[in-house]
């Protein structure tokens, strides 16, 4: 049996996992993102089973038409929007997901946000960067404590956030479509209109799930109404901003900054404008890229592989 791994950049796969111990498996696996389907196709040739990260790689009807070997397919998460269940299911092929469940799934990604909205209010990049070049002291901070923190998406990320903010001695105010001010009140903060989300918030953070209603839902008109020293911190998905809305703000000095870990495309093309903006922290999609997190996924993948060899598959994943 032929496994493919893909996109194991920090090369911790076969550690973590222990992918080498599924008996008469051949392992494979690849470091470099492969994003065109020809190539993947090419890559995956003759694999049974492919574990992929996260949504980095689309599997879409064409590429299981492609993939005419492969029959368990296993993604870290429960969620991936990149996989087409359905056509999973037309092509014969089982998807199971990961449940990482423990610490690392309950708080990298909030622990994420907030060392993004540290170093966007605090200059860190900026200052390390002069510091090294000989100069010192070159920007003016932005205290925390006072101010008010907006939380578009008050789910479980949301509301770790919201009371890491409360620890800062932060006003916390969030909205989301389906948010009612009891729900609010719960998380410790205050429901606002989305109107007022964006008009009052010093620090606004991004933490909805992308679907139709959510893609582009902080455009030009949101960005705009933001204050001139506000900053925007996505660690959720890409597209929920306007991207090209987002490098006009920044360049217009709209808003004061922004940190993202999350884009449109990942990775991030060198072309992109998004990497030529002012005042911005970006960072490689790194919220749920810990130690803890990635030996649960791996394991979890292995566990997978290893149950829907022996006929019975596990946290099987279908189309609703």
């Amino acid at each position: 049996m032929k496994i493919v791994v893909l996109d194991d950049y920090q090369r911790v796969a076969r550690d973590l996992g222990g992918f080498d111990s599924l008996p008469d498996a051949e392992v494979e696996v690849l470091h470099e993102h492969i994003a065109g389907p020809g190539d993947l196709a090419d890559a995956l040739r003759g694999a049974e089973v492919v574990v992929s990260m996260r949504e980095r790689t689309p599997f879409r009807a064409d590429t299981f038409a492609r993939l005419p070997d492969l029959r368990l397919l296993v993604t870290t998460g429960m969620v991936n929007a990149a996989i087409d269940l359905a056509a999973a299911a037309a092509h014969g092929v089982t998807v199971s997901g990961t449940t990482a469940t423990g610490s690392a799934k309950s708080s990298a990604t909030a622990e994420l946000t907030w060392a993004l909205i540290l170093a966007c209010r605090r200059h860190v990049v900026t200052e390390d960067r002069a510091l090294r070049e000989g100069r010192w002291q070159t920007t003016l901070g932005a205290d925390l404590a006072g101010t008010t923190l907006g939380v578009l998406g008050l789910g479980r990320l949301g509301t770790q956030v919201a009371r890491i903010g409360q620890a800062f001695d932060m006003r916390v105010i969030a909205w989301s479509e389906n948010l009612t001010p009891e729900r609010a009140a719960g998380a410790g903060a205050t429901w606002v209109p989305k109107d007022e989300l964006f008009a009052a918030s010093d620090v606004l953070s991004v933490h909805l799930k992308l679907g139709d209603r959510t893609t582009g839902l902080v455009g030009r008109a949101e960005l705009a109404a933001m204050k001139a020293s506000a900053i925007l911190v996505n660690t959720s998905r890409g597209p929920i901003v306007d991207e090209n809305a987002l490098v006009t703000a920044l360049n217009g000095g709209w808003i004061a900054g922004a940190g993202l870990d999350v884009y449109g495309i990942e990775p991030l093309p060198l072309s992109d404008p998004l990497r030529y903006t002012p005042n911005t922290v970006l960072l490689p999609h790194l919220g749920y890229v810990t130690e803890a997190g990635y030996r649960a996924m791996y394991t979890q993948a292995v566990e997978d592989i290893a149950a829907w060899r022996a006929g019975s598959p596990i946290r099987v994943m279908a189309a609703e």
